[in-house]
């Protein structure tokens, strides 16, 4: 059963159109993954999911009920974990919860309780009683989780949620958003790293400058490039004929399998190590001197790079 259901939804500010036209639906109990770089639009779609942006044109639906028409019954299904901090520091973490949890219509045995459970899962039980101000990135962005996780929701919106944080809270945060999909509760997750959405999603959908590029499941979104592991060499200096070495390169493979950005070159084959030996010579024979090579199995990233022609992080 569809508990989230997008159509055409279109975002505007001004002339620039931020998002263009996206649709996709997610299954109550999934775990699905918007993909894509910085400035691709998945904010925007977030935002426009939680209520807080009215689309240009399209429709939203959660648990059939139209954002747009019914944005606070819609808002009591959802829970959203934004970008930004949204705690107050002067407050201990029991009391930020508390403050939110009120937010909910949270009260009395019902509010201890609830920020009782969202401190065990987040694992800050210890640290209940320490002002915010005194807190790790890691941990804040935990809290910020727990705030909104209190009342329960059917889905839980995750944009970004482990920028800027040190390794061990970004394994906690995984590990948190696991356990809750585990349970039972639908994830939405926003992300740019392609290790938490590998790790984390069952669909994906890839986001590029407003866009639905490509939707599917892993394998499914793998099976885009042929099962095709990267072969990238880097040179000292870049080419100022492009053309000429791709000419060159299509004694070993077709032109479309390779990609030349500046001084470092990626290309596309099944079987990596038969003409790795091949690309060194036909480089070298060039006049560049290789500073490094590496073989890259395929993943979200080299799937993103055979769409778009860029990696996720430029």
């Amino acid at each position: 059963m569809k508990i989230l259901s997008i159509r055409e939804l279109r975002k505007s500010f001004g002339n620039f159109e931020a998002v263009k036209g996206v649709s996709f639906s997610v299954e109550k109990g999934e775990s699905f993954s918007l993909l894509g770089p910085n400035g691709a639009g998945k904010s925007t779609i977030i935002n426009m999911m939680s209520g807080l942006y009215p689309p240009t044109l399209g429709s939203i639906e959660i648990n059939g009920i139209n954002v747009i028409k019914n944005p606070k019954q819609a808002q009591k299904m959802i829970g959203v974990v934004p970008q930004e901090i949204a705690l107050y520091e002067a407050l201990s973490a029991k009391e930020n919860l508390k403050f939110w949890g009120r937010m909910y219509n949270l009260s009395g045995k019902e509010l201890e309780k609830s920020v009782d459970e969202v401190l065990e899962i987040i694992g800050l039980t210890e640290r209940a009683k320490d002002k915010i101000k005194t807190f790790s990135g890691g941990m804040k962005r935990r809290v910020n989780i727990g705030a909104a996780i209190l009342h329960q929701p059917e889905m839980l919106i995750m944009d970004e949620p482990t920028v800027g944080i040190d390794p061990q809270s970004r394994n906690h945060i995984l590990d948190t958003v696991k356990r809750l999909n585990d349970e039972g509760m639908t994830i939405i997750y926003t992300s740019h790293y392609m290790e938490e959405v590998e790790y984390l999603c069952e669909r994906i959908g890839i986001i590029d400058h407003g866009e639905l590029i490509a939707l599917g499941t892993l394998r499914e979104l793998r099976e885009m490039i042929g099962d095709r592991s990267r072969v990238i060499v880097t040179m000292d200096k870049g080419y100022s004929n492009q053309v000429e070495m791709k000419n060159l390169l299509e004694s070993v493979v077709t032109e479309k399998d390779i990609l030349i950005k500046d001084h470092q070159l990626t290309v596309f084959h099944k079987e990596p190590q038969l003409i790795l030996s091949d690309i060194i010579q036909l480089v070298t024979s060039n006049g560049k001197r290789i500073t490094s090579v590496e073989i890259i199995e395929p993943n979200l990233e080299s799937v993103f790079l055979h769409l778009t022609g860029r990696s996720l992080r430029d």
